[in-house]
Order: C-alpha cells, then sequence, then structure tokens
C-alpha cells in the first residue's frame, strides 16, 4: 500500500474549512477508484490561527481518524506552516494545497498519475490566467517573475502555486534546506528533480479573505530576490562605480572651463539635487547590503523555523480513551 499524504496549512480559515473538507472527501472516492491501492492522510497546519480554526480541525479529528493537524504557538508564516507539514508527513508522495479550494483537488489523480506512472518526480500547477484579482497586483506579480528570472539562476515558473505533489526524495531534498529565510517556489527549482506543469485557470476563494496585502507580497518578494539571487549587490557595486566615473568626468569638465573659459562654478541648486540624487542612490545601495546582512544574520541565529503548540500525536498519547 502507498500512503498519500495531504498537507493543508491554514490561517483563520474557519469558514473554509468545512467546505474544503467536503470536496476533498468527495474527490478522494473518486480518487480510490483509479488508485485502489493508495491511502491517504489530511495534515492541517493551523498557523496560530486566532478565530476556530483549530476546533474545526479538531471535530473533523474526532469522527475522522484520517485527519491530523499540527498547530504552533503563534503565526509562524505560511512557509513555516509548508515546512511543519513536510516533517510530519509520511507518505510515499506529499501534496501541497490551499484550504479556500483556490487549488482545485480534482486535479488530484491527474497529478498523482505523473509521479507514479509518467517517472516525474513532482507535478506543479500554474494558473493562466489571474481573473479575479485586482489588475494592479496582476501587474506587479508578473514584474516579479520576470525580475527574479533574470536575476536568479533558479528558474521560477510565472502563476506557479504551492499546490504540488512530490516524490519522497524531493520532500526529503525539500527538508535538507533548513533556512529560516524560506522561498518554497525558490527551493523547489533549486533542488531540481523532474517536474510536470498542468495549467488551470484562476479559481475564486470559497469562503474568507486572502491573507494576502500588497505589502505583505511586496516584503515576500523581496525575501525571495535576495534568497536566491547576489546580483542586486552587483549592481550596486556597478551604481558606485558608475558614479564614481561620473564624478570624476565632472571635476576634469568644472576644472578645464574654468582654467580655459574664466566661467565661475555656480548654481546652488542644481548642486543640491545632485546631492540629494547621490545620497539616495547610497541609501538605496546601503539598503541591499542591509537587507543581505539581516538575513545572514537571522540564519545565524538558527532559531527554529517554528514552534509546535499542539499536535494530533501528542493528543493521541495523552487521550485516555485511546490508551
Amino acid at each position: 500500500m502507498q500512503l498519500l499524504s495531504i498537507i493543508v496549512p491554514c490561517y483563520n480559515e474557519e469558514q473554509a474549512i468545512p467546505v474544503f473538507y467536503h470536496e476533498i472527501k468527495k474527490t478522494m472516492e473518486e480518487f480510490h477508484k483509479e488508485f485502489p491501492d493508495t491511502e491517504y492522510e489530511l495534515i492541517f497546519i493551523d498557523d496560530g490561527s486566532k478565530d476556530g480554526t483549530l476546533s474545526c480541525i479538531k471535530e473533523l479529528r474526532q469522527s475522522d481518524p484520517l485527519v491530523r493537524y499540527v498547530s504552533f504557538s503563534r503565526n509562524f508564516g505560511k512557509e513555516a506552516g509548508i515546512f511543519a507539514g513536510l516533517e510530519n508527513a509520511g507518505g510515499d508522495h506529499v501534496v501541497i494545497m490551499d484550504v479556500d479550494l483556490q487549488d482545485p483537488p480534482a486535479l488530484l489523480p491527474e497529478m498523482y498519475r505523473a509521479v507514479t506512472k509518467e517517472g516525474y518526480d513532482s507535478a506543479a500547477t500554474r494558473r493562466v490566467t489571474r481573473k479575479g484579482e485586482p489588475p494592479i497586483r496582476s501587474f506587479f506579480a508578473r514584474c516579479f517573475y520576470r525580475l527574479i528570472n533574470r536575476l536568479s539562476e533558479t528558474e521560477i515558473v510565472d502563476g506557479a502555486r504551492d499546490y504540488r505533489i512530490m516524490s519522497r526524495k524531493m520532500v526529503d531534498a525539500v527538508l535538507s534546506m533548513r533556512e529560516s529565510n524560506r522561498f518554497t517556489k525558490g527551493i523547489y527549482g533549486w533542488v531540481g528533480f523532474r517536474t510536470k506543469w498542468l495549467e488551470y485557470e484562476n479559481v475564486e476563494r470559497v469562503a474568507g479573505e486572502t491573507k494576502w496585502s500588497f505589502w505583505k507580497l511586496l516584503l515576500y518578494s523581496i525575501d525571495g530576490i535576495v534568497a536566491f539571487s547576489t546580483k542586486p549587490l552587483a549592481i550596486a557595486a556597478m551604481l558606485g562605480l558608475f558614479f564614481t566615473f561620473m564624478a570624476f568626468v565632472m571635476i576634469i569638465f568644472i576644472i578645464v572651463r574654468k582654467l580655459v573659459f574664466g566661467d565661475p562654478t555656480s548654481g546652488w541648486p542644481s548642486m543640491v539635487c545632485i546631492v540629494l540624487f547621490i545620497g539616495g542612490i547610497q541609501l538605496f545601495c546601503m539598503g541591499v547590503m542591509g537587507e543581505y546582512l539581516s538575513k545572514a544574520y537571522i540564519e545565524t541565529k538558527k532559531r527554529p523555523i517554528y514552534i509546535e503548540r499542539e499536535s494530533s500525536n501528542e493528543a493521541d498519547h495523552t487521550d485516555p480513551v485511546s490508551e
């Protein structure tokens, strides 16, 4: 028998969990008709939710032994949730999907077929449309993918979702990268392995609201660039060389103009503008270096990626009924 682990990160998803559970159970009933030798487990990762998410998961656990969960001591972010799910998954193949049903469960049989019968190590999904998203957000998302693929040697597919299935070997490779500043889309590309891409159109959330604001996405994109490219440091260095050269040329020009033509050196407004411009470039370059330095500083602390508050494994050991 094969075991398929389905990881579902959750943060304040009390409304979406019952709908997701109904859909995934229905999908797995059809799944078993094609793959009768494969069992599955549902691993919910409660990322420090402040609503009734954990209570909802516990209710599912009481009625369905295939449901497992891990609850964090606070909100550590989706990247930590994915890592915790991978650490707790015991399956021969592992799936990561969102609870809001923007990742269609109906694709699971095709994804599983790719890794069990077609020789792929992973089957991943990407959106071909961003229907329903604000236009400005879609524009900046496309700009980010173009930028990071120019700066980084690790390929990151435009529109890639976290929704993917992986072989145990690939899961172990991802888990071996224990960096605190995690950008999973980049990690998938860095570890390699053969991946089949499945395309689908964007799907609206079934319930609740997105937890990703524009500001959070911007910071997340910066983390991704810093994690998988050092070219911004080279760009900062080249800017420094360029403006040093320009300053040297302008000094020569002013000296020659004074000696040959006798023109006075005046124009303090333009000088102020130049000083402010150069100062802005310097602060930008310092910011780039500071971003890399801060990431290195965090990594040297070797703090845990997440802290577990409770889990279904712990509950099973302490439950007097189960004993």
